[in-house]
């Protein structure tokens, strides 16, 4: 996931959105509030390929809400990546060049994160922000390092992993190893471990017909560099997790592709319009984001051919924190975002179902936000 936009630094919160309609004037979707789950200030991850860490601990900081736990928590996105990198060199080396390697990832990055490293405050280390997040320079020389290191043709020098480390203290700060926080002190284990954050809590979902249906596999994502399974379900229990999750006061971690022309962050919506792009008129276009029209109808097998065809890919994480529907009774999940709060939708947009049925690639939830019976037939306690 790597998709980033230059967006003003502006916060808000969930209670501050709109309701009823879509970000865009003279628009005519009128929208219900099903489900609207607490979630922390929307954040922009700047120039930077890191929405999987945004959307990822926004996730987290959701379900420490939750729980009544740590109201107005920060989380710090720059901890997980500072904690990433070297795991992603190290593994780019191993497979002798032959691997993921940039500042892509995902939510198993931060579950691993969790596991292993524990959690931090924004205020304790934010990576060395600035006025917006930028790795562009730190990433070229870190590649070029991971490059000339799994390239190698003889014996490798281990200290280049006190090299790497030194970029990314430079650029971005020593992660810390204990810190002081509202009077305590705590390690970045501890701190998780207060906030009721548990790894095992949580599961990644999927669906897609190359592999058996209720088992799990590795989901064939370059930015799936640590190898992480998801479940695999059947595209009728993908979307009736989803549902059941939120209705049930549980928000997902969302990976998606948002490369089509459906996707319009600036309109607030994300649809699947049942007629082609191209054989669109001007005006078709225009309408499509200005009142609900009729949606595609999203099997398995569009599905995966799309996954297949690689039209479908990795692109973007994001947080679903609420359910609506319109004027129609079509349901569409609440999205925030990490592109900062512009003056359209103040970081928020609405992704229809099929949409979400079309174009997910996997999402993360708590494994007690999934229906019963489901979990049952995954194996899942």
């Amino acid at each position: 996931m790597k998709k980033w936009m230059m967006c003003a630094a502006m916060l808000c919160s969930t209670a501050a959105f709109a309701q009823n309609s879509t970000n865009v004037e003279g628009s005519s979707y009128q929208f219900t509030v099903l489900k609207n789950l607490d979630a922390g200030d929307v954040e922009n991850q700047g120039r930077t390929g890191t929405c999987w860490s945004f959307s990822g601990l926004s996730f987290f900081e959701s379900e420490v809400l939750r729980n009544g736990k740590a109201k107005g928590l920060n989380l710090s996105e720059m901890f997980v990546v500072r904690k990433m990198y070297p795991l992603k060199a190290d593994n780019y080396v191993r497979m002798h060049g032959k691997a993921n390697f940039g500042e892509g990832g995902g939510f198993p990055d931060d579950l691993l994160c969790l596991r292993e490293y524990g959690l931090v405050p924004q205020s304790v280390y934010d990576g060395n922000k600035g006025k917006m997040y930028n790795h562009a320079e730190m990433e070229t020389l870190l590649e070029g390092m991971a490059k000339s290191i799994g390239n190698a043709s003889g014996t490798i020098n281990p200290d280049w992993k006190k090299a790497f480390n030194g970029v990314l203290n430079a650029y971005m700060g020593e992660a810390p190893e204990q810190f002081q926080y509202n009077g305590k002190s705590y390690t970045p284990q501890s701190f998780a471990k207060e906030l009721g954050l548990n790894a095992d809590d949580y599961v990644l979902i999927s669906s897609f017909t190359h592999h058996p249906y209720n088992s799990q596999f590795v989901l064939e994502v370059p930015d799936n560099w640590n190898w992480e399974k998801v479940y695999n379900v059947t595209l009728e229990d993908f979307t009736s997790i989803a549902e059941n999750a939120v209705m049930n006061g549980y928000t997902l971690a969302w990976a998606a592709d948002v490369s089509e022309k459906g996707f319009n962050f600036k309109e607030g919506l994300a649809i699947v319009p049942d007629k082609d792009w191209e054989d669109m008129s001007a005006e078709e276009r225009k309408n499509i984001f200005l009142q609900p029209g009729k949606e595609k109808a999203i099997t398995a097998e569009v599905r995966q051919h799309a996954f297949d065809n690689f039209e479908t890919q990795d692109d973007h994480g994001m947080h679903i924190v609420g359910l609506v529907k319109d004027q129609n009774g079509n349901k569409y999940f609440r999205v925030k975002n990490s592109w900062g709060t512009p003056n359209y939708g103040q970081g928020y947009f609405y992704a229809s179902e099929p949409y979400f049925a079309y174009k997910t690639t996997c999402f993360m939830v708590n494994k007690k936000g999934l229906p019963a019976a489901i979990a049952k037939k995954l194996g899942i306690k």
